[in-house]
């Protein structure tokens, strides 16, 4: 019997990638036989033979017009073992179409040479069937005796899907299809007491995910997924922890959007992410604002190679730029950049630039031989503690070399200057904070110079999720080493958003600016460390404290218990965005900024690390410097 099965498997193999000839000859016997049948059908299984003559003549055009229909609407030209809606509606179309032309011929002829009504009638019928069923018939080799062979052998998993909408209908069937994958789903669980007691596929929807400790032992249930992509994140924490307190391993579908574009299959189920658990709210942007705002013009993208960099660049080419410039001074990472944004097809708009923006002349050279409209200032020496122990660095990278990239933007006269801060920069306690400040004080100075033309303005936001140098992936190493995991303080509170987010809010900003003004994002609910620590550890399988210890290293120098959301000096106001705030605040002349700019740069070879602090500190008052040594 096993041999037979690999046999039938292996013949399956070899007809299922669709050899034309193969198909055009099934498809032709399929065709032939639907007419036969409705012939025979239409005159009670005895046809006449006046009729019989009729039939086969019918037959030597019938047949081929159905095939150049079929053939027009892309019947030979698929995978065939891939069979849903909308393939059957196509094979519907063609079919559909040939009755049409076989019922109008009628009656333009009288109905000499084609057959009865009736029989094109059961024809269309008959041949819907057997297209239908050969199709279905592909599907299902594939399914059962080619993808189902290599899990043939190996014991499936017991799923219950939390979810019985679209997403979890959709994940059940791929399930189903491919048993490969080892999972088996024998239960929905749903919110929604209307579902309860139907079934989807076969599979009962029982009862709330608030039960998965009751339901889990009774149906044997090994492990759960989630596919509830429009649930709110407060949902899908619950149905975490509930699966964690009784040792079910849980995972995700990723989202609707990937379904509706067909993307989604079972095989990208993936475990639950700690972003999953701190994400927000679906961020509605104004699309049409954006697109209208880069649509067609020339962009520039400083730190392009960067997580926050890279995702502004992924972001603007989806809404159309004339030439979006990628600059970057390390060329691995732009390197890579580029080579992403090749895939997905925007090879033709992009231009790498390996440049440093405390480069003057190579900076000018490029904005003046490109002339950009747009510039996004993500460039920036952001790790907090290691610019502690480095000063001088921030402040020639994040401070200087933003003045020489805005200097030069206003001398071309660039529409648009979006500056990508951080919250650090509110009251800072710490290097990188002080001179993100300062570069602020600067473009907000040069924004009102009598001879600018461009709009200046900055976007505040913290912590980004899996950007290089966040505590994610800091904790996710530890987790895997087995730990311990590291938080600095037990009461130690960040606000945090996902990157794409993050970049979209930008964008956002970006339109809305006229100059001047410091944007700052709605971060949401400021998150517990500690708390993060525990659950990224829940997460991974493990207990915190007992599979895994969290160890408190204390506070290192600059860094505060929780970050702020404005200075004392700005006032806060709303914008058409509500997840979009606007600072105001008078800016200082120029003039006097320059000056403290130029007695910033002479220091850079005159002093110590504490003495780059003290001058930070004389020029951003609010600033309270670390001036122990960090090391």
């Amino acid at each position: 019997m096993s041999n037979k099965f690999h046999y039938f498997a292996g013949f399956c193999r070899h007809l299922l990638p669709s050899r034309t000839p193969l198909l055009f000859l099934a498809y032709s016997a399929a065709l032939a036989a639907s007419l036969y049948l409705a012939y025979e059908l239409r005159f009670d299984f005895v046809v006449p033979a006046e009729w019989k003559q009729l039939r086969f003549a019918n037959l030597l055009w019938i047949v081929p017009l159905k095939l150049i229909l079929l053939l027009a609407f892309g019947q030979f030209a698929g995978l065939l073992s891939y069979f849903r809606l909308p393939d059957f509606y196509r094979v519907f179309i063609a079919l559909g179409l040939a009755g049409i032309i076989l019922t109008a011929t009628w009656y333009l002829l009288e109905g000499n040479p084609v057959p009865p009504r009736g029989v094109i009638l059961g024809d269309f019928i008959f041949s819907l069937v057997f297209i239908g069923g050969i199709r279905v018939g592909l599907r299902v080799a594939r399914e059962r005796f080619i993808t189902g062979v290599e899990g043939k052998h190996i014991k499936r998993r017991r799923v219950a899907i939390v979810g019985a909408g679209d997403v979890g209908a959709a994940t059940a069937a791929d399930l189903l299809a491919r048993r490969g994958l080892g999972m088996k789903p024998v239960i929905f669980l749903d919110d929604n007491r209307k579902k309860w007691g139907k079934h989807i596929h076969g599979i009962t929807v029982v009862d709330s995910p608030d039960n998965l400790e009751i339901l889990c032992p009774k149906f044997g249930v090994d492990e759960i997924i989630i596919a509830m992509p429009s649930a709110p994140v407060w949902r899908i924490r619950e149905v975490v922890d509930i699966a964690a307190n009784i040792g079910l391993k849980a995972e995700i579908v990723p989202s609707l959007a990937e379904l509706t574009t067909g993307q989604i299959k079972a095989s990208r189920v993936r475990p639950v992410e700690i972003e999953d658990l701190l994400g927000r709210a679906t961020i509605e942007l104004e699309s049409d604002n954006i697109r209208q705002m880069v649509a067609g013009r020339r962009v520039l993208v400083t730190g392009a190679g960067g997580s926050i960099g890279f995702e502004l660049s992924r972001q603007l080419a989806f809404y159309g730029p004339g030439m979006l410039l990628l600059l970057d001074r390390a060329e691995v990472q732009l390197f890579q950049a580029e080579q992403n944004l090749i895939e997905e097809g925007y090879d033709s708009i992009i231009k790498p630039l390996v440049a440093d923006i405390q480069d003057e002349n190579r900076i000018r050279r490029i904005l003046s031989e490109f002339n950009p409209q747009i510039v996004f200032h993500a460039a920036a020496h952001k790790h907090v503690f290691l610019m502690e122990r480095q000063p001088g660095e921030a402040v020639k990278n994040n401070t200087l070399g933003t003045r020489i990239l805005a200097d030069v933007s206003s001398e071309l006269g660039i529409d648009k200057f979006v500056f990508i801060s951080t919250d650090k920069a509110i009251n800072p306690t710490n290097v990188m904070g002080a001179t993100k400040r300062l570069a602020e004080t600067y473009i907000q100075a040069l924004n009102c110079a009598a001879h600018n033309r461009t709009n200046f303005m900055a976007v505040r936001f913290g912590n980004v999720l899996g950007s290089s140098g966040s505590v994610v992936p800091i904790f996710r190493k530890q987790i895997h080493r087995g730990g311990p995991v590291t938080v600095t303080h037990p009461d130690v509170v960040r606000y945090f958003m996902t990157i794409p987010e993050a970049v979209g809010l930008v964008l956002q900003s970006a339109t809305q600016g006229t100059g001047g003004e410091i944007f700052v994002l709605d971060m949401g609910e400021p998150i517990k460390i500690l708390d993060l620590a525990r659950q990224m550890i829940e997460l991974s399988g493990f207990r915190p404290e007992t599979d895994i210890e969290i160890q408190f290293t204390g506070l290192r120098p600059g860094e505060k218990l929780c970050e702020e959301i404005q200075r004392d000096e700005e006032t806060l106001t709303e914008t058409r965005h509500p997840q979009i705030l606007r600072f105001l605040c008078d800016p200082q002349p120029l003039e006097e900024v320059r000056k403290k700019f130029k007695l910033l740069n002479d220091s850079l070879s005159s002093g110590g690390d504490s003495y780059y602090k003290e001058m930070l500190k004389n020029f951003v008052p609010e600033y309270v410097p670390s001036l122990d040594d960090p090391s």
